[in-house]
């Protein structure tokens, strides 16, 4: 298994994202946040804009924004920066947004549902195409994305040559479910089961753990009120 937080495969960008690049799950958070802020600027914004205003923006440290950018992007120049719109087409660029991935969603319950009806996704380069259960309750959603039953899965996802599968089942059937979208093609896997996913080495895997950011959150809350109270 490919750990999608450890390791991306940049192919088909610019001078040095021409080469495989190593990028820690700490950047891959960062830079939607860089792409946020430059995608908010009014027109009337200077068409430049350095890592030092950049990271003054987000009160981030200086040197680990200018190491951020330098990864996606080598239009920085001294005492200039990058020009704002070809860095935010950098930036989409090493993050494939600008590549729309096709994926399934495996799962039709609320939390599957909701992941389809949000119309978020696009500007992130990714399409649902249709969702799939071993009950399905309906045969669309409300948006009208297809609802079939999963034992369509494999075959859909070969006809379709879906790329990305998405998983809201059970940690019980998440492997099931992972060993037909391996099976139909897919080569990368969203999971949301809380569960780990036993898959070859060739696929991708990017593990949601809802308990383990609430685990995290928490601890942290307690250590805030901790200290509010000295």
């Amino acid at each position: 298994m490919i750990s999608i937080e450890k390791y991306i495969d940049k192919k088909g960008a610019k001078n040095q994202m021409e080469r495989n690049v190593k990028v820690s799950k700490a950047v891959l958070k960062r830079l939607p946040g860089y792409l946020a802020y430059l995608k908010s600027l009014p027109d009337s914004a200077p068409a430049n804009i350095s890592a030092t205003a950049l990271a003054n923006a987000l009160d981030m440290g200086e040197v680990q924004v200018r190491k951020d950018l330098a990864i996606v992007s080598d239009g920085g120049r001294p005492k200039v920066g990058y020009q704002r719109e070809a860095l935010i087409d950098d930036i989409e660029q090493f993050l494939g947004y600008d590549n729309t991935t096709d994926a399934v969603l495996i799962g039709a319950g609320k939390l599957g549902l909701a992941l389809m009806a949000y119309s978020g996704f696009e500007a992130y380069g990714l399409n649902i195409q249709a969702a799939f259960d071993v009950a399905p309750s309906m045969e669309k959603t409300e948006d009208g994305q297809p609802v079939y039953p999963i034992t369509k899965l494999e075959h859909y996802c070969k006809l379709h040559k879906v790329l990305m599968g998405i998983i809201t089942v059970p940690a019980s059937a998440a492997q099931e479910v992972a060993n037909m979208l391996i099976a139909g093609g897919v080569k990368a896997i969203w999971n949301f089961a809380p569960t780990h996913l036993d898959v070859p080495e060739n696929i991708l895997v990017q593990n949601e753990n809802m308990a383990t950011s609430l685990a995290v959150l928490s601890v942290h809350l307690r250590a805030a009120i901790k200290e509010e109270k000295k």
